[in-house]
Formats: C-alpha cells, sequence, structure tokens
C-alpha cells in the first residue's frame, strides 16, 4: 500500500486547519534546505541555525497569512531570505563581519571512498571554501540571484516573486552575477597562485 505524499501546500492547509503533525511534516521537509539556503548568505553555522529556528516560528505565528496563490517554498524562502538580509545589515552596521567566518570548519563532509584520493577531497574542500569567499564578496543583490538560482536551483519566476522584481531583471542580474562570481573566483586563484602545484 503507497502512503499519498502531500504537496507543501496540502501540508500547509492542513497546518492552517490546526493540525500539528502537518507543520511538523513541514519542517522536517524545509529544515536542511533552509540551513544550506541562509548558511550561504551568512557564512556562520550557528548563526544559520538561529536563522532557521526564526523562519520556522513565522511559519508557525504567521500560518494564516499564507495563502495557495504562490508556492508554499516561494513564501518560506522570502520570510528565509528577509531575515537572512537583516542579519547581514545589522553585521554592516556592527562592522564585524569577518572572511574568517566563511572557513570550512564547520561544514561536515562525507569521508571519501578508498577509490577517491585525498587529494580530490582536499580540491572539494577548498573549492567549496573559495566559493563561500567569493559569495561573500558578492554585493548582496547578485549573493541572492546566485544561491537562490545555483544552490537551490529555484525557477527565475520563483525568483521573481521571491526578491519581488520583473522575471527579466532576474535574468539580467543572474548573468551579471555568474560574470561577477567567476571575476571573483579568479582573482582567488591569482592570489593562491603560488601556493599551487603542478
Amino acid at each position: 500500500m503507497t502512503i499519498h505524499e502531500y504537496s507543501d501546500e496540502e501540508l500547509m492547509a492542513q497546518f492552517q486547519d490546526g493540525n500539528e503533525s502537518a507543520y511538523l511534516q513541514i519542517v522536517g521537509r524545509f529544515k536542511d534546505r533552509l540551513f544550506n539556503f541562509i548558511y550561504r548568505f551568512v557564512g556562520d553555522a550557528d548563526q544559520a541555525d538561529d536563522l532557521v529556528q526564526d523562519t520556522l516560528i513565522k511559519v508557525y505565528t504567521h500560518r494564516h497569512s499564507y495563502r495557495e496563490i504562490a508556492r508554499f517554498s516561494t513564501w518560506i524562502y522570502t520570510i528565509a531570505g528577509n531575515l537572512a538580509r537583516t542579519e547581514l545589515r545589522k553585521r554592516k552596521r556592527r562592522a564585524t563581519f569577518s572572511m574568517s567566518t566563511l572557513g570550512i570548519g564547520d561544514k561536515d563532509y562525507e569521508i571519501p571512498s578508498e577509490d577517491e584520493s585525498p587529494t580530490k577531497h582536499l580540491e572539494e574542500a577548498q573549492t567549496e571554501q573559495d566559493i563561500r569567499r567569493a559569495l561573500a564578496q558578492l554585493p548582496l543583490n547578485f549573493r541572492t540571484v546566485i544561491i537562490l538560482r545555483d544552490v537551490q536551483e529555484l525557477s527565475y519566476e520563483e525568483i521573481s516573486k521571491i526578491m519581488k522584481i520583473p522575471l527579466g531583471t532576474v535574468k539580467s542580474r543572474v548573468n551579471r552575477a555568474r560574470l561577477r562570481m567567476q571575476e571573483v573566483l579568479k582573482g582567488l586563484d591569482h592570489n593562491a597562485g603560488g601556493k599551487q602545484t603542478a
């Protein structure tokens, strides 16, 4: 017997009708995705955890403000993105943002299989670190579209709704953000040039 898999929107409707277990299913579905999304903004695992909790609390307390005219994922990413951007603005005001928070220490990596060389694993970790550093150097509007499109793999339409900008603007901003990202990554490679081995 197959169990019917409810859509996000169906679960939210059940939660709005008072079904608390539907909320727990929503949390189970989105917790990790939200963490990955927010972490790309703030670069700090503890802070990302806190913001995920804040997002899920807002979903709980503002459940009746959701209307099924938009996809549920669009709504929840909008909440998470707003919280992440607010945190970054606070950080900027405090002027305490440090590149050291973008290290790879907080990320769990899978143990490489025996057929995977340790060098390959180190290269992947370095690439991940470079991507985080490059993202941190992008202007916030570019960083947002890159995270939504290339990390979360959302459609241009969803990004347009989340960011409240026209579809054409989303597409051009994604293209410009990718070009800027490439420039920043080339700069990181150039700076590390002396450390690379053949």
